[in-house]
């Protein structure tokens, strides 16, 4: 236990001493490591919105949904295409409502004859609900790629001209996005912490039978988990979508999201947040600072190696709960 609390706080240290280092260089450089920070923080609030699906469902069900990232992509073109027939406003609820009966149909069809199976079982199930996703999506909404303009602001600012020399640029659509993605996150930590079917969904979590002896339906948690899961995946196809275009790659998001789940523990919401906000600034100080040493391209395998350093050493995560088998 020593010395996993000593790898956390000595990680904390490395990731501190090479976000401070450039102001032990001189001030000059300061607003070029501000941006890095907040370009870094920006983009690590967008991870961890993603890695909440995926916390959601592993808590319910201790499966890793491979899902997630068609959901992602399934609800993004759903929008995309029917704003081309209605309003936005219209378009959006009309979405949300086919994520929920799309988490119905998963419940009754997929999971419910799988209560109590095991582990890869509904693993291998949840991969069949990608690629179905993925398959009858392209059908329906078809397989082009596609703009989404929800109306959030595309031109960067630049801020503090007056404190500092140039200003700080920021990218608006960015951080609108990370408002957008903390007030979620912050929502749904609440409704987890603070409300009765909250409490219900951690029982489950912590024991399936346990919580169905005691009168709580694990079918309709199930139902409430997953559409909980389809709203995070409507919010991400949103903010994703803005930025990169609706195109089948976006489903490869949920795949960047993994080293968030991993480093901040599968059933932490908590450990979710703090996860995505150190792969991001992570990422962002390595590419520019360690980038040149390796001939650039280190943003795109980071989170990756974090995380495997942290199999190693400590798999349940930051914030992930410890098990121990007593034989």
């Amino acid at each position: 236990m020593q010395a996993q609390r000593f790898l956390t706080v000595a990680f904390f240290l490395l990731l501190a001493a090479a976000a401070v280092s450039p102001m032990l260089i001189g001030l000059a450089k300061f607003p070029q490591w501000l941006e890095i920070v907040l370009g870094g923080l920006m983009s690590g609030v967008l991870y961890a919105l993603v890695a909440l699906g995926l916390v959601l469902i592993f808590k319910a069900s201790g499966v890793f949904n491979f899902a997630q990232g068609a959901m992602v992509l399934f609800a993004a073109l759903t929008l995309v295409r029917l704003m081309e027939r209605m309003p936005f406003v219209l378009a959006l609820a009309l979405t949300l409502a086919i994520m929920v009966a799309l988490a119905w149909f998963v419940e009754r069809v997929v999971l419910r004859p799988l209560v109590n199976q095991e582990g890869i079982v509904l693993f291998m199930a949840t991969l069949g609900v990608a690629y179905f996703l993925n398959g009858f999506g392209q059908i329906v909404w078809g397989s082009d790629v596609y703009t989404l303009d929800v109306g959030m602001p595309k031109e960067p600012k630049i801020l503090f001209e007056k404190t500092f020399e140039g200003g700080i640029l920021v990218s608006t659509e960015d951080l609108v996005a990370a408002l957008i993605a903390a007030a979620l996150v912050a929502a749904l930590a609440f409704f987890f912490q603070k409300t009765p079917t909250g409490r219900a969904l951690r029982a489950v979590a912590d024991d399936h039978q346990a919580a169905q002896s005691i009168g709580i339906p694990l079918n309709r948690i199930w139902v409430i988990v997953w559409s909980v899961a389809g709203l995070v995946a409507l919010v991400s196809g949103i903010v994703w979508g803005s930025k990169l275009g609706v195109q089948f790659s976006l489903q490869q998001v949920a795949l960047k999201a993994l080293p968030v789940v991993i480093l901040g523990g599968f059933t932490s919401i908590p450990g979710a947040i703090a996860g995505g906000l150190l792969i991001g600034l992570g990422e962002k100080l390595s590419e520019v600072y360690l980038g040149p040493l390796f001939g650039g391209g280190i943003e795109n395998w980071f989170a990756y190696v974090l995380a495997l350093v942290f199999l190693l050493f400590r798999p349940e995560g930051l914030f992930g709960e410890r098990h121990i088998d007593r034989v």
